[in-house]
């Protein structure tokens, strides 16, 4: 696990100012957090996929999502191919574990070891103002 700030490219700034809502400009590119229970994505029960709201990655499915009570969304696995990033969060006084993605950097959330132990014991505590849901088809 590293440690740092997220990245800053300024080539780069531009177009996720211009992409992005200001919520999901904060979340993702200034490594903030939405306010528990605002999320969009919170008490989504849809199947369907969770991509980076950036880059477009596949991080989650709704297989992975489960209901934690914590105020975001909630999985206890990420997509095999995400390949999730993990840093040491030391602000607020506290010692987290934060999650990027690695992809483009953007900040996700935190994952922290009270999640299901038959998925192995993991919950990522997610912003839905990283994420983007694409629902399954309906036939």
């Amino acid at each position: 696990m590293s440690s740092g700030t997220p990245k800053f490219d300024p080539e780069r700034d531009g177009e996720w100012r211009s992409r992005l809502s200001p919520i999901q400009y904060y979340v993702t590119r200034e490594g903030g957090t939405e306010r528990p229970m605002t999320g969009a994505l919170n008490m989504e029960d849809r199947g369907g996929d969770y991509f980076c709201i950036c880059c477009g990655s596949l991080l989650f499915t709704s297989e992975m999502k489960f209901h934690s009570g914590c105020g975001w969304p909630a999985f206890h696995t990420e997509h095999p191919d995400a390949g999730i990033r993990r840093l040491e969060d030391t602000t607020h006084g506290m010692v987290r574990v934060e999650v990027r993605c690695s992809g483009c950097d953007a900040h996700l959330g935190h994952v922290f070891e009270d999640g299901p132990m038959q998925f192995g014991g993991e919950r990522y505590c997610i912003n839905s103002a990283s994420l983007d849901f694409v629902p399954e088809a309906e036939e």
